[in-house]
């Protein structure tokens, strides 16, 4: 089955052995990004990904196609233009010390995305799935508009639509505020992904802790089920809602896990222990695109997929970088299949 995801590709920045961004004078570059980093991983396991974004007609709009094209990702639907490509500073956790961020994304291509600029039912033509996400919706107003043109498109034309509430609370400043605007998307979706920050913030229910230190963590099993049941009723299309589950005991150790709801029944994944985490950017966007790849081929076993999402999710935090480079077989390795 085809899928298109659409998304800005951004371009890291980052400090080699855990120096702060204040330290050092070189940094490493890794194109990223969350949309991307779930297209690179559905190809990775084998599916047919088209990649719709707007770069700039410069070099680094054309490196980051290349890169792009060795990922195997169909980019005839990359719309050129613009002045920049997006850009963000990462700071590696280290021991007490938390991650950083800094976004550099003002003006770039993508935040100057507009309605019109891309043919999406040329774009959605012969395809099964699109993804989207919640960022595309907090960078600008117009790009918002442009997020809801190809929703739209994809639900007249009977795509299915897998949506990441992928909140980021530094993006919204164009005066819409997020909780408005991503209840609207996912009013359109089949499948909404996203923590339980998101799911609090879009429900107004508040988030079940998940406190695990150990893999033998007790999921509360009846809290997640009477939460879902709460935020299905307002979501009468969407038929899978899917949770995932972090914590951090320190920098380098995180703990995983996950639920999926589906309207009848709440399904619980094993918690992956990871001790050290190499890398934890892309984590969740491989949850999500390894959920995808396991819907695809095997829709009806709700297990299975959770299983398989989680297991490429641990495995992409031993991976450098903002893309998981799993193989199914080595997902499925994992899984001890």
């Amino acid at each position: 089955m085809k899928v298109v995801t659409f998304g800005e590709v951004l371009l890291r920045f980052s400090k080699a052995d855990d120096m702060r961004l204040s330290q050092g004078n070189t940094m490493g570059a890794h194109f990223g990004g969350s949309e991307a980093n779930a297209a690179v991983s559905l190809s990775m396991l084998g599916n047919e990904v088209r990649y719709v974004t707007r770069l700039p007609q410069n070099a680094l709009g054309q490196a980051c196609l290349m890169k792009l094209r060795e990922m195997g990702l169909d980019t005839s639907h990359v719309c050129m233009g613009g002045q920049r490509i997006g850009t963000y500073y990462f700071e590696q956790a280290a021991s007490l010390r938390p991650p950083r961020m800094v976004y550099d994304r003002k003006d770039s291509a993508f935040y100057t995305l507009r309605p019109g600029m891309i043919p999406w039912r040329e774009v959605f033509r012969g395809v099964d799935v699109f993804h989207c996400s919640g960022i595309t919706c907090a960078l600008s107003q117009s790009a918002a508009d442009a997020t809801f043109e190809a929703v739209r498109t994809a639900d007249e034309m009977g795509l299915t639509i897998a949506c990441d509430i992928n909140y980021r609370k530094n993006l919204w400043n164009y005066g819409e505020a997020a909780a408005d605007v991503l209840p609207q998307l996912m009013h359109y979706s089949d499948i909404v992904f996203g923590d339980a920050g998101e799911w609090e913030l879009v429900s107004g229910l508040p988030r079940i802790p998940f406190k695990a230190t150990t893999a033998d963590y007790p999921i509360d099993v009846a809290a997640y089920t009477e939460m879902f049941k709460q935020i299905a009723d307002r979501y009468p299309r969407c038929q899978k809602f899917i949770l995932g589950l972090r914590n951090e005991p320190s920098t380098n150790h995180h703990l995983l896990s996950g639920v999926l709801y589906n309207r009848d029944r709440l399904f619980t994944a094993k918690i992956y222990d990871i001790n050290p985490v190499i890398d934890p950017m892309g984590v969740g966007d491989a949850y999500l695109a390894a959920y995808l790849h396991a819907h695809i081929s095997r829709h009806d076993d709700d297990q299975r997929c959770l299983d398989f999402s989680l297991a490429a999710s641990a495995l992409k935090s031993t991976i450098a970088g903002d893309f998981n480079l799993s193989t199914e077989e080595e997902v499925e390795q994992l899984l001890g299949i």
